[in-house]
Order: C-alpha cells, then sequence, then structure tokens
C-alpha cells in the first residue's frame, strides 16, 4: 500500500507527530491549500479559514477531510459528496471553551453593568452541544433560563418572540444556514432588535452572519439593546472596526480556543481519518497542564477573562488573523486537566 498523503492546516494545536508514524505528513498555511498543493493528497485536516470546494478539489486524489472545528460551512458538503469525499467535523469539540467564555462573559456583566445574575432572564437560541452547556451555566449562575431551538424543539422549549419579550440577556448558539424554514443568517436583524422588550445584552459566539452587524449598530446607537459581545464577526478578518468600538467585548473568534477544545479537536479529527483509512489509531492528546504558580481562588475569571482579549484585538485590530492563530491557549479547569472527548 502506498504512504498516505495528509495535509495539515499548520496552526491545529497538538497533532503534530500523531499521524507521522503511519503517513507522510505535511503543514501548510491556511492560504496555501490550493489547487497545486492538494493534488497529490489523500486526505486534508483543516479549520474554518480553509474552503474546500470544487475549485480546491477537483481532479486532486483527496479522499476524506477532516475539519478540526464544530462548524463546516467552508466545507461545501454538496461537492464533496457528489465527488465521493467522505468528511467530517467535530461537533462538541469545544462546547465547553465556548460555554466558558458566556460564564466569563456573564459575570462581567454583573460585575460592569451591575445585572443582577439570580433575577436575571438568559435567552439561548440554538441548544445543540454549545447552547445546552450553556443552559446549564446559566442555571449555575442562579439565572431564569429561556430555550428556543426551532430546529430541535422539545416541550420546555420557547418561541423567540417570548426570547425578545422576557430575556435580559440573549446568546445565539446556532450554525450559520442560509436556506431553508430555519435560515440562521441575519436572523437578528432590524425586526428582531425592534421586537425586544427588556434593553438585553446580546452576545454572538456562533457564527458572523446570525447577527445583522447593520441592524446592530443601529440598536446600539438607539439603546434598543444595553450592550454588545462579540466574537464571530461577519468578513472575517476584515471585521468592522466601528462596530468593535462601540461593543463592550470584540473578540477574535476565539470563544472555543481553549486547549482543552482544541485538544478535542484534534483527537476527534485524527481518529475519525484513521478509521477511514483502516490504520492504526495513536494515542490521544491531552492539554498541557496549568503553569505550576498558577493561584486559583474560585473566581472564574481567572481561569479566564475576555475583556484582555479584547484590549489587545481594539489595540490592533489589523492583527485579527494573527492574534487568532497564535492564541494563547487557555484551561477551562483547574481540577480536570485532561478532558478528552472520544470519537465514536
Amino acid at each position: 500500500m502506498d504512504v498516505l498523503k495528509i495535509l495539515v492546516e499548520k496552526n491545529i494545536p497538538f497533532i503534530k507527530g500523531l499521524l507521522e508514524p503511519v503517513a507522510h505528513v505535511e503543514y501548510l498555511a491556511a492560504e496555501e491549500f490550493t489547487p497545486a498543493t492538494v493534488a497529490n493528497a489523500d486526505a486534508l485536516i483543516v479549520r474554518t479559514r480553509t474552503r474546500c470546494d470544487r475549485s480546491l478539489l477537483e481532479g486532486s486524489k483527496v479522499q476524506f477531510i477532516a475539519t478540526a472545528t464544530i462548524g463546516y460551512d467552508h466545507l461545501d458538503t454538496s461537492y464533496l459528496e457528489s465527488a465521493g469525499i467522505a468528511w467530517t467535523n467535530c461537533p462538541g469539540c469545544n462546547a465547553s471553551s465556548v460555554a466558558q467564555y458566556v460564564r466569563s462573559v456573564l459575570l462581567l456583566f454583573s460585575a460592569d453593568y451591575g445585572l443582577n445574575l439570580s433575577g436575571a432572564t438568559l435567552g439561548v437560541v440554538g441548544c445543540g452541544h454549545v447552547g445546552s452547556l450553556v443552559k446549564q451555566v446559566g442555571t449555575e449562575l442562579g439565572m431564569r433560563v429561556l430555550v428556543c431551538d426551532l430546529l430541535v424543539g422539545a416541550p420546555n422549549f420557547v418561541s423567540m418572540s417570548e426570547i425578545t419579550q422576557q430575556a435580559d440577556v440573549i446568546t445565539f448558539h446556532v450554525p450559520l444556514t442560509h436556506e431553508g424554514n430555519y435560515a440562521t443568517w441575519h436572523m437578528a436583524n432590524e425586526t428582531f432588535f425592534a421586537s425586544l422588550a427588556r434593553r438585553p445584552f446580546i452576545i454572538n459566539s456562533s457564527r458572523g452572519g446570525v447577527v445583522d452587524e447593520r441592524a446592530l449598530h443601529k440598536a446600539l446607537d438607539s439603546g434598543t439593546i444595553r450592550q454588545a459581545v462579540i466574537d464571530t464577526w461577519e468578513n472575517e478578518p476584515r471585521i468592522d472596526l466601528a462596530l468593535l468600538n462601540k461593543v463592550y467585548i470584540g473578540t477574535p473568534h476565539i470563544a472555543g480556543y481553549s486547549a482543552d477544545g482544541k485538544a478535542n479537536a484534534t483527537n476527534m479529527s485524527v481518529s475519525a481519518l484513521c478509521r477511514h483509512f483502516g490504520i492504526a489509531e495513536p494515542s490521544p492528546v491531552a492539554p498541557p497542564a496549568l503553569p505550576s504558580d498558577f493561584v486559583y481562588t474560585g473566581n472564574p475569571l481567572e481561569l479566564y477573562n475576555p475583556l484582555e482579549d479584547s484590549i489587545r484585538l481594539k489595540q490592533n485590530p489589523s492583527a485579527f488573523e494573527q492574534l487568532r492563530g497564535d492564541y494563547p491557549l487557555r484551561r477551562e479547569s483547574v481540577f480536570a486537566q485532561t478532558h478528552t472527548i472520544c470519537a465514536k
């Protein structure tokens, strides 16, 4: 059997050395994935910056693509399926990391804006892997939690109108879809903002296109909402600088960037690739331990404070991609030094 050739996006953490015993592995920047470089590859492991479609893959040897992310809107799945190229994403890999981000934001709303969490209502839009954990975070903080998920549906879920009428904080955790009865592109549009009853805080750590940024500008300017936290932007990395300077917290698409979540994604991607080609799986990687001198007094903001990421981005917005690519991966817990989601 010929040696497998695998191309890996070079910023994927913890992956170097895992596949070398069973394959020829090359590491490329996202912009280096071109028709010429992928032509003779058997498999790709990518992230969201690598668009995998006909223009990249037609005529190549590629049989399998893993994206080390929850989202997969950068994969043209219709083309992949028509071309017989298997693909996989990593559902749930960084769900607890995004939940950590939202927890920290809620604590900052309390500290900086006086939001009484135990008397506030949290509206969670989307209740998949991430949203279900965010719901748990809200409950743990003593909040009343309302959940809307039009795709899933459940007896205890509510309508969007109940979210817009009752929530003090609304946080989005949906995939980006452009078609169908439940398309999420610009679901937070001018109509949505006009329907809000309680001047809520808005959090978007799902996908940039979920929130219509022009409508968000107007909502901030008019006082329709109290403030906003944006991690995922339209037109990344060329984000709206005026909006960045208006929002309370703006971060470079790193809500899911914990060491724990990245280790999960790497393990799931490698495991799926090995199963596809019938080769031996390496031992799972574990994220690094916290520094030995790290002091934790019980405040989650000591583990992660998104204001620090926001300050760095606002000081140097042109470095969006660099800040994202060189992000110093955080840990989610001082207690669980390893936490691995095993792909099945």
